[in-house]
């Protein structure tokens, strides 16, 4: 074997530009394989990422108006939330795995330092993790916060700086709208590109039950129970299901008629004496549906671009074939020697399919270095908040072998069954 490898590497180093030239159209075929696949990724996961930080597949809930008449009620009429709304969806749904009330506001906050006008949320706590609220500093809002209504707060980035500038502000004291708050947590810096009432990096959260005492909403049709929003995550499996349904159903997803809004209306259609059929009576915004539709739209970008690297790997093939053929055709006084001196059709068909796997696979190794070496100087670069970097999966470096070996095979065979053949009178007399 070693002979075998030994020799096939003479006969390429003797024809250094031919097998340069071949090599390069696997190499470049290879490249482009690590590189769109690793940029496919990158998009990917960056996506996730930025959903993440406004909570990754959450359905926000808010007030709507009828577009159709029901129960004798007008069209046209407002439909207002309720922290009922919430123990129904919570009792009655089957795919909500999560739910918390939100109560939206604006306080004047002031520190000892400085003060500021703010955002200010009243949220359960199971909000944070729905939200991906998470600390840099102290502790999150618990169940005994809520229950006891304890003037605590938990503040946003920006605003703890505002307020703090560099100064720990861990069980520092606050005032909101002069009512004294303790500091109990600061979140850590979110980059975030999307919501629905602000960034969190300018907001305060408080306990819903707080929120509801000191900072109710106003207005004369309001009442002590009315809610800004509700903020729900359905199972995983309810988002897993929502591929199969873009598949079939596309666009119509976008027109509030996937199985998470239609439960969500089903359940308070009853309450507020609506339509369940009236996609207009709740607003309602499905991060889920956003997820679904680049994921596809990446699949899609990621389908196309192994066509194009496996056509560009296909032509390096042919390549490598007529390069083989050649061999074949200059070396044709070499086989009739060769099998003159016994050496057997399998010695030489060996031979010849040897030296295109070596030329493919050598190739294929160097284009997969040079792609890996692009994508870390890509990767050193400052990069957009939706793309995490050009990255190389596992997945992509098995296909690469795979779609490699298979071409190498494809296009050494021929040209190595037609040396193979050749009879050795035929090719002893046989001349350039």
């Amino acid at each position: 074997m070693r002979e075998l490898f030994a020799q096939t590497w003479s006969n390429l180093v003797a024809n250094k530009l031919r097998s340069f030239l071949t090599m390069f159209g696997i190499m470049w075929g290879v490249i482009s394989i690590v590189l769109l696949s690793a940029m496919g990724e990158g998009f990917q996961q960056g996506n996730q990422v930025v959903l993440r930080e406004l909570g990754k597949n959450i359905i926000i809930i808010r007030n709507g108006r009828t577009s159709m008449q029901a129960g004798g009620e007008r069209a046209g009429r407002i439909v207002r939330l309720d922290i009922n709304d919430v123990y129904a969806l919570k009792e009655k749904s089957k795919i909500l795995e999560f739910i918390s009330p939100e109560i939206l506001g604006g306080v004047n906050a002031k520190s000892e330092f400085n003060a500021s006008s703010v955002g200010i949320s009243g949220v359960w706590p199971v909000y944070q993790s729905i939200r991906t609220i998470e600390m840099e500093r102290g502790r999150l809002l618990n169940q005994a916060d809520n229950d006891q209504a304890r003037r605590v707060v938990v503040m946003g980035y920006d605003v703890c700086k505002q307020l703090f500038a560099d100064r720990d502000p861990i069980e520092s004291q606050i005032t909101l709208n002069g009512i004294p708050y303790t500091v109990i947590g600061k979140v850590r810096k979110k980059d975030q590109d999307s919501n629905y009432t602000g960034a969190d990096n300018g907001r305060l959260f408080i306990p819903y039950e707080t929120m509801r005492k000191d900072f109710p909403l106003s207005g004369n049709l309001r009442t002590p129970d009315s809610l800004s929003t509700i903020i729900a995550t359905p199972y995983p499996s309810v988002t897993e299901q929502l591929h199969a349904l873009m598949e079939r159903e596309g666009k119509g997803l976008f027109d509030n008629t996937g199985p998470l809004e239609t439960e969500v209306r089903r359940i308070l259609a009853p309450r507020h004496n609506f339509d369940p059929r009236d996609v207009e009576a709740l607003s309602m915004w499905n991060t889920s549906i956003t997820s679904v539709m680049f994921d596809k739209m990446i699949g899609g970008m990621s389908e196309f671009f192994m066509a194009v690297s496996i056509i560009t790997l296909a032509l390096g093939g042919i390549g490598v074939m007529n390069i083989m053929f050649v061999a074949v055709k200059e070396r044709t006084r070499e086989i009739g020697v060769r099998k003159a001196l016994g050496a057997t059709s399998r010695n030489i068909q060996w031979q010849f399919l040897s030296e295109g796997l070596f030329l493919t696979l050598l190739s294929g190794a160097l284009g997969f270095a040079a792609g890996i070496g692009l994508c870390s100087l890509v990767n050193m670069l400052p990069l957009p908040a939706r793309f995490s970097g050009m990255i190389i999966t596992w997945q992509t470096a098995a296909f690469a072998v795979t779609v490699l070996a298979a071409i190498g095979v494809a296009a050494s065979t021929i040209p190595a069954r037609r040396a193979a053949d050749l009879p050795p009178v035929e090719a002893l007399r046989y001349e350039m």
